[in-house]
């Protein structure tokens, strides 16, 4: 008659296990978890890559610490959008993430970023950044918050046989904007299948119709978009208005993309895609990174790329000195300010940072080198015929405002190009319209009339 109580303990023993599998291991006993978060894309893989190269790295070198990747799929803008959800919130802050450059202030202003001086000081890669690069990654208190990962610049890019088609000789060295829609109305001439200009413009395209269009044209003109010295944000500008005309030009003649297409958030990937490939696309402005497009295992590999494309600076408006302009951005790593593991989580910047990650990151990704000993690789130098080109555009380029109140006045820019390019507003109105929507962001005492 113990056939009822054996059957007894052994349900409780049973549960006992169920139980003791159910009960969360001791603190001590679990492992310690990291979490990156960074973007990733159909067309850019190469931050995934060098994560990956460094998470496995990193854990064998820290037995019982666990890196999490969680990469965010979308363009620049869809990932602002949802890394800045991520980080208002203790649970789904990251420890570790991709940063654009000009959000470093306005996020450190906001209490999102650790600062990063304590850890530099013990870290002898330090000294082999670009001082210029490293001022990205600096805050209004002086002190430093994000590393740059690389930077960049924008220039022309020109298909050689388009050109040569419509009897424009090549090398195109453009002087002014004349020359730009001189050119562009000769190859609509020839052609009109081709697209003879492409230039970024509206919201669709977000931060890309700034960077790769709009800002060439203002500071061509001698205006500027923030006067730093004043600390104050320019309105009533000539400049302002005399690139929102040029725009206008240049999308009435229908010498760019239509601005159906224009307002399509991946008109980029016709770009590179279709049109460069397929000779359709005279012209665009884009950055020193195309060529991670075309190489051998980019998103739209294009065999013989370097004979058919060419690279030219963006000219003055009227070739008036120094007579190119370029716009440079960039990317950094950043630790959030919530971590509970800022020495773990800044081991962890520092391996995916080193030499031999951030060279293969910069090649992969056609980056202008910030470490001096990844500019002076031989296989960094040999990565593109067009490397030289776009590089020394750097003694001519100019940075984004890095406040907190830019992100609101770069949409404000985006909103003024795209009433001009749909016909909605005239370069003059779009223009008083930017200078109300500036005044009301940061109030009359922070502008100034120039």
């Amino acid at each position: 008659m113990r056939r009822p109580a054996l059957k007894t303990m052994s349900l409780i023993a049973s549960a006992l296990i169920v139980l003791t599998a159910c009960t969360p291991a001791a603190p001590e006993d679990r492992p310690k978890t990291l979490k990156v978060v960074y973007q990733k894309t159909d067309s850019f893989t190469a931050l995934e890559t060098m994560f990956q190269a460094a998470k496995q790295e990193f854990e064998a070198a820290n037995p019982g610490v666990l890196v999490e990747l969680q990469p965010i799929q979308g363009n620049d803008d869809d990932y602002g959008t949802k890394l800045a959800l991520a980080l208002r919130s203790p649970s789904t802050a990251p420890d570790v993430f991709y940063e654009d450059t000009f959000k470093v202030r306005s996020d450190v202003d906001a209490g999102y970023l650790l600062k990063l001086d304590s850890h530099l000081e013990g870290w002898g890669d330090w000294d082999k950044f670009d001082d210029g690069a490293k001022a990205a990654g600096r805050a209004d208190d002086g002190g430093t918050y994000a590393v740059p990962l690389g930077t960049d610049t924008r220039a022309i890019w020109y298909h050689r046989k388009v050109l040569e088609a419509a009897g424009i000789s090549v090398p195109w060295e453009p002087r002014s904007w004349q020359d730009i829609l001189d050119t562009a109305r000769k190859i609509k001439a020839n052609d009109p299948s081709v697209v003879p200009f492409s230039m970024y413009a509206g919201k669709g395209t977000g931060e890309g119709t700034v960077m790769q269009g709009f800002y060439e044209l203002l500071y061509g003109t001698g205006s500027t978009l923030y006067d730093e010295e004043n600390k104050k944000w320019v309105v009533g500008s000539a400049g302002f208005k005399d690139s929102l005309a040029f725009l206008k030009t240049l999308y009435d003649e229908g010498l760019a993309v239509t601005p159906a297409q224009a307002l399509d958030a991946n008109v980029w990937k016709k770009v590179f895609g279709e049109w460069f490939p397929n000779g359709k696309l005279g012209a665009t402005v884009e950055g020193s990174y195309a060529p991670s497009f075309w190489q051998d295992g980019g998103s739209y590999e294009w065999p013989g790329y370097e004979q058919e494309m060419g690279v030219a600076p963006f000219p003055t408006q009227d070739g008036r000195a120094p007579g190119a302009v370029s716009m440079s951005g960039g990317w950094t790593l950043a630790i959030g300010a919530g971590t509970k593991e800022p020495d773990l989580a800044f081991s962890f910047l520092s391996t995916a940072m080193s030499r031999e990650n951030s060279l293969a990151f910069t090649l992969d990704s056609s980056q202008i080198a910030v470490r001096s000993d990844v500019a002076d690789d031989s296989g960094y130098q040999a990565a593109n015929p067009f490397v030289k080109d776009v590089s020394e555009l750097v003694s001519v380029t100019r940075y984004r405002p890095a406040t907190s109140d830019y992100p609101r006045i770069s949409a404000a820019v985006q909103e003024a190009t795209e009433a001009v390019i749909t016909g909605a507003r005239s370069p003059e109105q779009a223009a008083g319209d930017y200078d109300a929507a500036v005044t009301d962001i940061v109030g009359g005492d922070n502008t100034v009339r120039k």
